[in-house]
């Protein structure tokens, strides 16, 4: 497998637009469009609208890059025809599951790869791996059979992903620290389970903030609810984006 240069983003903030209505979806595109660094689409929207709604939101914000949060997760022939199937939206990032395996895993970056060339899209869609779930405890993972802690797991689960081809994974905030120490600069990292101070922590139970994250080593920060749930989404967004680049600026004096 061939070393991997995994993308980089000037702001690292990723705007989660988690609805069936494509409509809504593209006027919260248009509207966090000036303070996010991407827009991601999900399992929820895509079923719901298909291709055809994704090119509606990257309309809506066109100069904006797209992660494209599916999760496949089959056979190796699946999910590479899957991969190649959704190549035509030129995402940046895709997402597998990392428990797939390392045939699965190969099969997704190489369908990438072949898809992008073929297309003439320059720079294929970096396939990231989930580890575990942001919603999972450890006492979710035994009841699935899966050994704990859940921070063992992701060690795990990261080491198959980058040793077969992934560019990166999808993990916690919580299991930033390890993983940088484990793997270094490298690889991609996503993080959802961002929630600002104030912000209520729903359904993820392993969470930290903007700035914790991106100090602890997060390449890409997943912001769903805090935003496109606020009252102002835009204002909401852009509080974020300040947030992070103010930690920032802090952190390089």
């Amino acid at each position: 497998m061939s070393k991997i240069t995994p993308p980089r983003f000037d702001n690292p903030l990723f705007v989660a637009i988690d609805t069936t209505d494509a409509g809504r979806a593209a006027a919260l595109a248009r509207a966090v469009a000036s303070s996010a660094g991407g827009i991601k689409l999900g399992l929820e929207f895509f079923m719901a609208n298909g291709a055809g709604g994704v090119h509606a939101v990257r309309a809506a914000a066109p100069d904006l890059p797209l992660f494209l949060d599916l999760k496949f997760h089959d056979i190796p022939n699946t999910v590479a025809g899957a991969v190649r199937a959704v190549a035509p939206l030129a995402p940046a990032l895709l997402t597998i599951h990392a428990s797939g395996g390392p045939a699965m895993i190969r099969a997704a970056r190489e369908a990438a790869a072949e898809a992008a060339d073929r297309l003439g899209i320059a720079t294929p869609p970096a396939v990231v791996a989930v580890t575990v779930l942001t919603s999972l405890d450890d006492t979710d993972l035994m009841s699935v059979g899966q050994r704990g802690p859940s921070g063992d797991q992701v060690l795990r689960l990261t080491d198959t992903a980058l040793a077969h081809g992934a560019a990166g994974v999808v993990c916690a905030p919580t299991e930033l620290v390890r993983l940088r120490g484990r793997f270094g600069a490298q690889p991609l990292m996503v993080v959802p389970g961002i929630r600002p101070a104030d912000a209520a922590r729903g359904d993820q139970k392993r969470v930290m903030t903007p700035a914790e994250a991106r100090s602890a080593g997060a390449d890409v920060l997943v912001v769903g609810r805090p935003i496109t749930g606020a009252d102002d989404p835009a204002d909401a967004a852009a509080r974020i984006a300040h947030e992070i680049a103010a930690a920032e600026l802090t952190g390089a004096a």
